[in-house]
């Protein structure tokens, strides 16, 4: 790949020239990559004054949108090549591992992104540079400012390059807490596990959920998740951890 890079000024963080040498790549138009990297937060506060606004939006929620969806694709194709033998359903269960915030929170951090974040003094006080949910939305909307300035070529080869390696070490296809609870609720003769929102607290932005399942004749279970569905992943994880199964 190319190499590249500009100067960042100092709400950008270090100099982007070293995350594009972590990425093996230099970006044609480093605006994009600067994009993907302003948090919500640090707009909403005044910093990060970009050019291009109107056209390419102020923080990073776009990008993330797209990248979302070329990861999707990229990933789609390469579980259909590499497990030729397995069904949908088994395919399905593998793609949704590897897009899920766990995954994207991990090549954030193999790539060191939090450091290179534009984030607001109060996320940065926060924590924010090692949230697990902004470290996964900047790592989607990278792969979109990638996919926008490369091409899919050249996205498919940074979602390989960190995807393949966790691919290939399922060896079977992972069972989420959900459907794994579902199906022992179907065993006992039980209706289908009951999820209900308790609670949402923090900002539009990053709110975190907590959510009650229940399910007959077992005391719920709640938990806390950056969306609602790793609360709810999270939610019926425990409940399967306390009736033994």
């Amino acid at each position: 790949m190319s190499g590249g890079g500009s100067t960042a000024k100092r709400e950008t963080g270090p100099d982007l020239r070293d995350l594009m040498a972590a990425l093996d790549y230099g970006f044609k138009d480093p605006e994009l990559l600067r994009v993907a990297l302003m948090h919500p937060s640090a707009v909403s506060t005044g910093r990060g004054k970009l050019r291009k606004k109107a056209e390419r939006g102020a923080d990073n929620q776009r990008l993330e949108f797209l990248g979302d969806r070329v990861l999707g694709i990229v990933i789609a194709e390469m579980l259909f090549r590499a497990f030729p033998d397995e069904d949908e359903g088994a395919l399905a269960r593998r793609l949704a591992a590897l897009v899920k915030q766990d995954s994207l929170d991990a090549v954030a951090r193999e790539i060191a992104l939090g450091r290179y974040l534009t984030i607001s003094r109060g996320e940065e006080e926060g924590g924010g540079r090692a949230n697990p949910a902004i470290l996964a939305d900047a790592c989607e909307a990278l792969i979109g400012a990638i996919y926008l300035d490369g091409g899919l070529g050249t996205a498919r080869v940074f979602v390989e390059r960190h995807w393949r390696p966790k691919m290939d070490a399922e060896a079977k296809p992972p069972q989420d807490a959900k459907t794994a609870l579902q199906e022992w609720a179907q065993a006992a003769g039980l209706a289908l596990p009951l999820y209900t929102v308790v609670k949402s607290e923090g900002p539009p932005h990053d709110p975190v959920f907590e959510v009650e399942v229940t399910v007959a004749g077992q005391e719920p279970a709640s938990a806390r998740g950056r969306s609602k569905r790793a609360a709810e992943q999270a939610a019926a994880k425990r409940l399967l951890d306390r009736v033994g199964a």
